[in-house]
């Protein structure tokens, strides 16, 4: 992860060009993004992006950066508009809540904080590691905080690596079934089974939400084992160890790009420009 060559790509002039183009078009002909399928959209210039986007999300580095997508020079409908077909390409977009919301805005909606409800994507808080719940994640880049909001990822296999050579029973505890807070998401059910952390043979693959399964507890019928609660210490202490996550600022027009089931993500707590305030438009996806 230290040579940026191998996971931040340039967006070429055609490239971005055509991604302006397919803005303006959808948004003057009416399209309804709910019902556009991937066959009424075709990539040109922006296809070997997207292929090599889609090869490093599924069996390379887990991320991948695009830099100079041409936000500034669009409407906000045409940015949205052009996302949501490149997301048509990229994988298939699914629902982000329970409202069903497939096109995230992932900046300050002023929310009431500190209750065990609160989404801290709606707000300026620091977000600790963790995962979502699909294939991957995408992160369009509108407007930059004015200070703070730096993404950070981290490899959660090379984490669960250094648990399993330090505290193997505690390793071996991810790998078993853990109860996820659902957060009133679960369509009627306050808690789901999880096992964090699956092996099939090939490969490692990781659901590394950490604060949902410690926010499981607070249901009546729920206990967080000791175990359990030590693994999530000891993932957490890994994460923090210097040299272990990647630091990068989203400038406006970034596509971030990450693998669900080999990264996790978070962000530091930020500032907003009251006149410009941070904003990025989010896809959840799958491959």
């Amino acid at each position: 992860m230290s040579d940026p060559s191998t996971w931040q790509w340039d967006v070429p002039a055609e490239a971005a060009a055509e991604f302006a183009r397919m803005g303006r078009d959808l948004v003057a002909t009416g399209a309804d993004l709910a019902e556009l399928t991937r066959g009424e959209v075709v990539l040109d210039a922006l296809d070997p992006l997207v292929r090599r986007s889609r090869e490093a999300l599924i069996d390379g580095l887990g991320f991948a950066v695009w830099r100079g997508l041409p936000v500034g020079d669009m409407e906000t409908a045409e940015v949205e508009a052009a996302y949501w077909a490149l997301g048509l390409h990229l994988g298939r977009p699914g629902a982000q809540n329970g409202e069903g919301d497939l096109l995230g805005h992932v900046t300050d909606h002023h929310d009431p904080q500190g209750t065990p409800l609160a989404r801290e994507y709606r707000s300026t808080v620091d977000i600790a590691f963790h995962c979502d719940a699909a294939d991957a994640v995408g992160l369009l880049c509108l407007a930059p905080a004015l200070e703070g909001g730096v993404s950070r990822l981290v490899s959660s296999v090379a984490v669960f690596d250094e648990l399993l050579a330090a505290e193997p029973r505690l390793a071996a505890r991810l790998c078993e079934s853990a109860e996820l807070d659902t957060r009133s998401d679960g369509e009627g059910f306050d808690h789901v089974p999880v096992q964090p952390v699956c092996f099939d043979g090939r490969r490692l693959a990781t659901f590394m939400h950490l604060g949902y399964f410690r926010s499981a507890a607070r249901h009546a019928d729920v206990e967080l084992d000791p175990d359990l609660g030590a693994a999530l210490e000891a993932w957490d202490r890994i994460s923090a160890r210097p040299g272990m996550a990647l630091a990068m600022d989203l400038a406006a027009g970034d596509l971030q790009l990450c693998s669900n089931h080999t990264v996790a993500h978070a962000r530091t707590g930020y500032v907003d420009d009251p006149d410009d305030p941070r904003h990025l438009l989010r896809l959840w996806l799958t491959l």
